[in-house]
């Protein structure tokens, strides 16, 4: 075969024209550039479907772990139902009952101790004598509990 080009063939061809080795410079481009558009939407993916888990934790919420595991729901069940719900969650504040039910719980458990004829606990048994207070008959007042 000779070297030659055709006399009807152009002089200059695009550079998408695959040159006489077979390389096709278009398709090399391309493959690289759909790779690259392939994990750019995989990546902003992965942000769009943690961003209630990303809001709930940014702002130290109760419900940080219900949030997280709906997220995860929705995405080994492909059902979006979970994921607004954990974007909803992780939208409102729930109010803190935990703490107030503590204290109610640490109080309770104070008067349980202090009750008459229970032993007197250390705390107790470190505080200064006082005298019992008496009713007019003479005998001791007795608290209700």
């Amino acid at each position: 075969m000779s070297g030659q080009m055709h006399p009807a063939a152009p002089h200059h061809l695009p550079f998408f024209v695959p040159g006489p080795d077979g390389t096709d410079p278009l398709m090399v481009i391309m493959a690289i550039f759909l790779i690259i558009v392939i994990l750019w939407v995989g990546t902003l993916y992965w942000k769009l479907h943690s961003l209630p888990e990303r809001m709930a934790h940014k702002s130290q919420k109760l419900q940080f772990e219900i949030v997280a595991v709906l997220g995860l729901i929705s995405l080994f069940t492909h059902m979006h139902i979970f994921w607004v719900a954990g974007l909803l969650l992780a939208m409102i504040d729930l109010p803190d009952f935990s703490t107030p039910l503590r204290t109610i719980a640490g109080s309770v458990e104070r008067i349980a101790d202090a009750a008459p004829g229970a032993p007197p606990s250390p705390s107790q048994a470190e505080a200064p004598d006082q005298p019992q207070a008496t009713s007019a008959k003479g005998g001791e007042i007795q608290g209700h509990a």
